[in-house]
């Protein structure tokens, strides 16, 4: 049976200009008896933009026409920018719609564009023509009422440059000056979107908002449905019996998780000992969500839907629900849990010698925070009833590994950006007060370490058995970009010391390494 698919590919390779049915049942040789069924697969087609339909009833493929389809990406200045779906002859990157040309679609509407003007080196101008698909059901903003007493919601986002208009009945209680959601319900050529409000947020200025706005701004499912709950109150509350079967018992090693001290879930846990060679054999322990989230079932369907957790400074929208979430597959201290073990032996040049990976279950000793370990690390905690007095000798070890392996990424070139990460002070009532800059010691950086050098171990050993995975790549730089970063650098009095089109990691470390405790550092930095 003949698929859309197929037929579009047969007229882009196949059909110069627009046919009508007849003619392209004639050209691409199709049987009669198959006419019903290319007219319903055209029809299908064309309302989702892959082809357009002419007057007269004549099809053809948008860039045989001088059309574009494509997500519109709109700048809150009032014009946008279209990003096709396929290559466009003549065109390169994306198309500019002026403002007075793009009604009456909205920012991230799928659409059809016409290219209008050429303006050299690739780039083009047009307008839109149709709205395919519309990028948004529901959109955040603040209910208002105009002059003449209609009601409104200006959106949150800049780049929505039209208001929804909102009818006395679909108000839903909201009132002037409150952030709501409102669903729009009818969109056309002629006039502005309208809609009707679906939840009413609040006053803007009211604790919590600011984050309720963002999640609904950003469609996040903050909710869980019942069947994804029923299936994780099943899993109890407590490991059992049966899933330890099989797995390699870590219960009697020592073992910590080190977290901020606003943390909700512990998913990493760390162990550590000395080995008679003098190294030491290191394991990173992953809270293994995998055992309770069987394939196809309601938990594997709401992690599909949401993709990660999402951290917010008030609270946390996670993948899965509570019983979850911060009960099983939370490495909580003093229960046991299920994890996945990567045990690495490392060696003096802070080299893997050896690695074994494990289905494994531990027993965490302590919850530690960065703030203990490095208080413990620089003598700046020493009573007895202090958290993890009695761990310091765990921790020493840590650190000599880490230092084994920080001399070893900076040995291969590794660039190392220590820098310093936003942090949000909240009051009480979940006001922010401050935005400062989050201290950073030597336990985040162990940590850090840690965690990679277990990816590193683990991704080597995917590919030397030829595991379909997927990897992060990163591309060598732009050379033209380097050029603007050595111009920037040189203006501080420094180089790179390597051509732009033969740049490697290890010369911007040692341009790192020259800034290093210089207040050029930062800048350079990011």
């Amino acid at each position: 049976m003949l698929s859309a698919e197929d037929l579009l590919a047969r007229i882009r390779t196949g059909v110069d200009g627009p046919v009508t049915i007849r003619d392209l049942m004639r050209h691409l040789r199709l049987p009669r008896e198959q006419r019903p069924l290319v007219r319903r697969r055209l029809a299908a087609l064309v309302d989702r933009g892959a082809l357009v339909r002419t007057r007269g009833n004549r099809y053809a493929a948008p860039e045989r026409m001088q059309l574009v389809t494509g997500r519109l990406q709109v700048n809150p200045r009032g014009f946008g920018f279209v990003r096709p779906d396929h290559p466009v002859h003549g065109l390169e990157g994306e198309l500019y719609v002026a403002a007075s040309r793009i009604h009456p679609a909205l920012h991230g509407d799928r659409v059809v564009a016409r290219l209008e003007r050429d303006r050299g080196a690739g780039r083009a101008e047009g307008s839109i023509v149709r709205v395919v698909e519309r990028g948004h059901a529901r959109l955040v903003g603040r209910f208002e009422d105009d002059a003449r007493g209609a009601a409104l919601v200006v959106p949150f986002d800049h780049r929505f440059l039209t208001d929804v208009r909102v009818p006395a009945d679909a108000r839903g209680g909201a009132a002037p000056g409150d952030m709501v959601e409102v669903e729009l319900t009818w969109l056309s050529a002629a006039h502005d979107p309208a809609g009707r409000v679906t939840e009413v947020l609040g006053d803007i200025d009211a604790p919590g908002v600011d984050t309720r706005i963002v999640i609904r701004k950003h469609g996040l499912p903050d909710a869980h449905g019942a069947d994804a709950i029923a299936e994780a109150q099943r899993l109890g509350r407590d490991v059992r019996a049966r899933d330890v079967r099989g797995r390699t018992d870590f219960r009697g090693l020592t073992t910590v998780t080190i977290d901020g001290e606003t943390a909700r879930d512990f998913d990493d846990a760390v162990t550590i000992e000395e080995l008679p060679s003098g190294g030491y054999r290191l394991g990173v322990h992953i809270a293994d969500v995998g055992h309770y989230v069987p394939e196809g079932g309601a938990l594997d369907r709401a992690a599909r839907e949401r993709g990660t957790s999402v951290y917010f400074p008030d609270r946390a929208v996670h993948m899965f629900p509570p019983e979850l979430a911060t009960g099983l597959c939370s490495l909580n201290p003093g229960v046991d849990r299920l994890v996945q073990s990567c045990v690495m032996d490392i060696g003096a040049d802070g080299e893997v010698a050896r690695y074994e990976l494990h289905d494994g279950v531990i027993h965490s000793d302590a919850r530690m925070t960065y703030t203990d370990v490095n208080a413990l690390l620089t003598g700046q905690q020493r009573g007895a009833d202090e958290p993890g007095a009695h761990l310091g000798p765990l921790f020493e070890r840590m650190a000599a590994v880490f230092e084994r392996l920080h001399e070893r990424r900076r040995r291969r070139g590794s660039i190392d950006f220590d820098l310093p990460e936003a942090q949000f002070v909240v009051d009480d009532a979940g006001r922010v007060e401050a935005i400062v800059a989050a201290e950073r010691n030597v336990a985040h950086r162990i940590v850090e370490e840690f965690m990679l050098i277990a990816n590193e171990t683990v991704a080597r050993h995917l590919a030397r058995t030829a595991v379909p995975a997927l990897f992060r790549v990163h591309e060598a730089p732009d050379p033209v970009r380097v050029e603007d970063f050595e111009a920037f650098a040189a203006t501080l009095g420094f180089s790179l010391a390597a051509p732009p089109d033969a740049v490697e990691p290890v010369h911007f470390q040692r341009l790192m390494d020259r800034l290093a405790e210089r207040p050029e550092a930062r800048p350079v930095a990011l």
